[in-house]
């Protein structure tokens, strides 16, 4: 019997599990999943914790309950891949064969990676809500909150989730006011980035919703070093910005294993063909999800819409044919902004973020580019979406993996991409 062995169970390698096992023999193929931890976090779920909106048990669950029947689920830490030996080591000593190996292993925020960042304001002043601890510890300070400086803070992408800083303001400012605390406090935005977003015409439009909500916006910061001692973070040029409270999304880099494997960039993250998601060191490894380098958001949508072109790619390799070159790098997001409204971003590797109507042209319902409560609620139902769909991989009505020009309205100027494959 041959082995295909998915290194991962978060988002992207459960439902790669969910597809494959639908789709291959089970007298002729082994599925095996193996991580290193049982609990299956809703990222995306994060982001609402520190505000009261989620609890522990919304963003939750055990790994094992998505992993449907014939996967086989192994609970283990993976020391290595070796490629050249079609092998995976464990860290307990234990060796795994493979045919067919399938790299899931997502991203991770680094702190370390910036001088006196979990230093002593660690947990204390300094925070970040890309954890599951990290939200709980943050919503602890945000209770304690009675005014002043919050800064909210991103060091480098790429990150998961390119929209979930400017979320994180938006919602505090939505909250603060709420609470009687805004005139108290002063939000300051910091991005590494010459704007809002990494696309221009997104980046104009949630710019000046900063602006709006009356959020400073600094620019191009290219952080040093937290300084503890005074509060405040120091760019490379010597650019000083004091916190009361910082809210940072530290450095996300790919699993060390990639590291040691051999098989990653400076970042850990697989290359990739970012058609077809086939390793570039390996005919008989394929990459999907945070790990890849494609250059697309990192975001549980672009998971699901590349396991639906990688799991016929999967097919195709088995059969000896050749690998369509279909994914065109479709991203699907939405931006919670505060007092119960939402936009909504659709944009693959070609086109960037446009206005527009979705996912049906005409009456939507929802807009995108847009701000409204339809958004919003599309947001909030996604919580429901990933659970009982999107993880077990079934499809979702009027959203392929291909991203569709349908409703969508073009600057002057721009032209709609080619299909891919």
């Amino acid at each position: 019997m041959k082995q295909l062995l998915i290194l991962g169970a978060g988002t992207a390698g459960t439902i790669m599990a969910n597809h494959l096992r639908r789709r291959l023999d089970r007298d002729e193929w082994k599925i095996s999943i193996i991580d290193k931890e049982g609990d299956h976090y809703y990222q995306p779920g994060f982001l609402f914790m520190p505000f009261g909106i989620y609890s522990e048990k919304d963003v939750v669950k055990p790994k094992r309950k998505f992993v449907g029947n014939g996967v086989e689920y192994l609970e283990a830490t993976v020391e290595r891949v070796l490629p050249e030996e079609n092998r995976v080591a464990l860290e307990d000593g234990r060796t795994l064969d493979f045919d067919l190996l399938i790299i899931a292993t997502g991203t991770e925020p680094c702190p370390d990676e910036v001088e006196g960042m979990t230093g002593p304001d660690w947990g204390d002043r300094v925070h970040q809500f890309y954890t599951f601890e990290g939200a709980r510890s943050l919503r602890s300070s945000m209770r304690r909150w009675e005014g002043g400086r919050l800064v909210v803070h991103v060091c480098e992408m790429p990150i998961k989730c390119p929209v979930a800083p400017l979320e994180f303001a938006f919602l505090a400012d939505s909250w603060l006011k709420d609470r009687g605390l805004r005139e108290k406090t002063e939000i300051v935005y910091v991005t590494p980035l010459s704007g809002a977003f990494t696309k221009p015409v997104a980046s104009g439009i949630l710019g000046h919703l900063l602006e709006d909500k009356g959020i400073k916006v600094v620019t191009d910061f290219n952080i040093g070093s937290v300084d503890n001692e005074n509060h405040k973070i120091v760019s490379w040029d010597e650019r000083e910005v004091p916190y009361d409270l910082l809210v940072t999304v530290p450095p996300n880099m790919g699993d060390p294993m990639i590291e040691r494997s051999g098989l990653g960039d400076e970042m850990n993250f697989v290359p990739v063909d970012k058609h077809t998601l086939q390793s570039k060191a390996r005919d008989n490894i394929f990459v999907i999800g945070d790990a890849t380098d494609v250059p697309t958001s990192k975001a549980g949508s672009v998971a699901h819409f590349e396991a639906e072109v990688l799991t016929e790619n999967i097919l195709s390799f088995i059969r000896n044919e050749p690998l369509e070159e279909k994914f065109d790098g479709h991203a699907n997001c939405f931006i919670e902004s505060g007092g119960g409204k939402g936009f909504l971003l659709d944009f693959n590797y070609e086109l960037e973020p446009v206005p527009g109507k979705f996912p049906l042209p005409l009456v939507g319902p929802m807009s995108l580019l847009g701000e409204s409560r339809m958004n919003h609620f599309g947001k909030m139902a996604f919580k429901h979406v990933y659970w009982n769909m999107l993880l077990q991989g079934r499809p979702i009505p009027l959203v392929g993996h291909r991203m569709s020009m349908s409703g969508k309205k073009l600057p002057e100027g721009v032209e709609a991409p080619a299909p891919v494959g």
